[in-house]
């Protein structure tokens, strides 16, 4: 009887964890993730628990947190981030980078920053709206106070910036619990 009851008890607690494992396996593969530099981004993480994993974004990643923004793009949001890769900010003339991310030039890289970021959670459905209402151009405000506007090259996304600079969206709509990133290839530059 003792070795019946045992043996209950082992195939019960077998089960319990075969079920356990099978529902956090399942759960997992609802969450449908977006590759990133080299990273699956995840919807239940921020923007920033998401950027981190990106080789990608390492100089946008580090531009963030010489700006002290860590904490404002890990809040609740939401936030839509037009997030440059590296070789976006290739692209600026030499120097550009290391002279922003000097502590003296904070509130100028929080600008530059900001700039690529819009209140509320906008897909590419919502921009593509947009740019369908405004007959082929969409004029989006930036949290930092600034325009930037969206339109359309064929099927491809663009967004300029108050100077003429354009940018392409490369990748759309990598969902974050905190808002909505479309990845980009050039720095978007306020007017100075």
């Amino acid at each position: 009887m003792k070795k019946t009851n045992l043996l209950s008890a082992v195939i019960l607690i077998m089960a319990l964890f075969i079920g356990q494992n099978v529902i956090a396996q399942n759960g997992m593969k609802k969450e449908e993730t977006k590759m990133v530099g080299g990273a699956a981004m995840y919807p239940s993480k921020n923007i920033v628990e998401n950027a981190i994993n990106s080789k990608d974004h390492t100089t946008l990643v580090a531009a963030v947190k010489a700006a002290e923004l860590v904490d404002t793009l890990m809040s609740d949001g939401p936030f839509t981030v037009f997030a440059p890769v590296n070789s976006a900010f290739d692209k600026l003339p030499s120097g550009t980078v290391d002279n922003l991310l000097k502590p003296e030039n904070k509130k100028t890289l929080q600008t530059v920053l900001t700039y690529h970021v819009v209140s509320g959670r906008w897909n590419a459905k919502d921009i593509l709206k947009l740019i369908k209402n405004g007959n082929g151009k969409a004029e989006i405000k930036t949290v930092s106070g600034g325009t930037i506007t969206a339109w359309l090259k064929g099927k491809d996304v663009y967004v300029t910036d108050e100077n003429g600079n354009s940018a392409m969206v490369t990748i759309a709509d990598v969902n974050q619990s905190n808002g909505v990133i479309h990845v980009i290839d050039t720095v978007l530059l306020p007017k100075s």
